[in-house]
Formats: C-alpha cells, structure tokens, sequence
C-alpha cells in the first residue's frame, strides 16, 4: 500500500485570501484596537497617533520576514519584553585562593625565578625594558637550539 508523504509542511496555509491565520488575526486585532481607540476619543485627530501606532505594530507583526532575526518577530519583542520585565539575578561566586607553597616548593620557585631575574641597571623604564627584551629573547634563543 502507497502513502502520499506531505510536502512543504513549513509553508502556512492561506485561508482569508492572501493571509494565513496568524496575519489575519494581527490585521484584524490592531483594526478592532484601533476602532476602540478611535471610539474612546471620539475624534480622529486625537486618536489618529494612536491608531498609526497600533496599526504599524499589527502590520509589523503580520508582515515582518523572518530572515532578519531568525525567528518571527513576535518570539523576538516576546524575549524582549521577559528580558526587561524579568528580575535579573547576577551570581558572584568567590574563587578560593591556592594555599602557600611549601618551604622546599617556594626555594625551588626562587632558584628558579633567579636564573631569569634581569639586573636593574638604570632608573629609565625604557632601557629596562629593552634589556629585559634582550634577555628574554637570548634565553629562548638558547632553549631553541637545544
């Protein structure tokens, strides 16, 4: 027996002429919002910011691609609404120091800091610096080639 497997099942069928569902109810939502607005104020004038305002939110929310953010934008102004609505927990945890080293540990760190130790030769912090450059690069020189 044949089965027929559905195809395009991402595409959104169109049921009020050129809109599917969802744009039908974001259209017809932000003219019955705005129709109550325009009621409310009883005068167009007053009301007509407003209903611009509503309206370009609904058409937003209708006809937005999907493609600049990934997601449709009603998922978008929905993250945004929680990010800034939600409270906001900040964590700090303390990180442990490491204990001291031993007595036989630290000796060893020092004959070891000792043999890289530059000399101060100058009170010019540009000559320190060149002549700690210099001594750097023999010592990696010199591991180099071993």
């Amino acid at each position: 027996m044949r089965f027929q497997v559905p195809q395009f099942i991402e595409v959104e069928d169109r049921i009020f002429g050129p809109l599917t569902l969802k744009q039908f109810i974001y259209v017809a939502g932000g003219a019955g919002l705005s129709f109550v607005i325009y009621i409310l104020a009883n005068n167009l004038i007053i009301s007509l910011i407003p209903i611009v305002v509503v309206m370009a939110a609904s058409l937003s929310l209708s006809f937005y691609p999907k493609s600049t953010f990934g997601k449709p934008l009603i998922d978008v102004v929905e993250a945004a609404f929680r990010y800034y609505t939600g409270g906001k927990l900040f964590i700090w945890k303390k990180e442990d120091k490491p204990a001291p080293q031993t007595t036989a540990a630290a000796a060893k760190d020092v004959k070891n800091f000792a043999s890289i130790m530059v000399p101060k030769i100058s009170d010019s912090k540009l000559k320190d610096l060149t002549w700690s450059l210099d001594i750097k690069e023999s010592i990696y020189s010199n591991k180099k080639q071993r």
